[in-house]
């Protein structure tokens, strides 16, 4: 399947709040929130809100049908 910039971007902002949920889940650090002044800093909000709107969009990938195979000729 082909993925667009935007079907890349959303997959990897969903690795990085993976990998955040992680780092939270083995050693109680947050890092987004330590980067942006803490979970109620403003920024903080803003990343796990773009990060939530990436895992949403993502659900889409699930659901999208692959391109047939192109044929080669030799």
């Amino acid at each position: 399947m082909n993925r667009t910039p935007l079907d890349r971007l959303a997959l990897v902002l969903v690795i990085i709040g993976a990998l955040n949920w992680l780092l939270v889940g083995l050693f109680e650090f947050d890092l987004v929130a330590s980067i942006f002044g803490g979970q109620t800093a403003f920024l903080s909000k803003l990343v796990y809100i773009i990060v939530g709107l990436a895992g949403l969009f993502s659900i889409s990938l699930l659901f999208r049908e692959a391109e047939p195979a192109k044929e080669t000729r030799e």
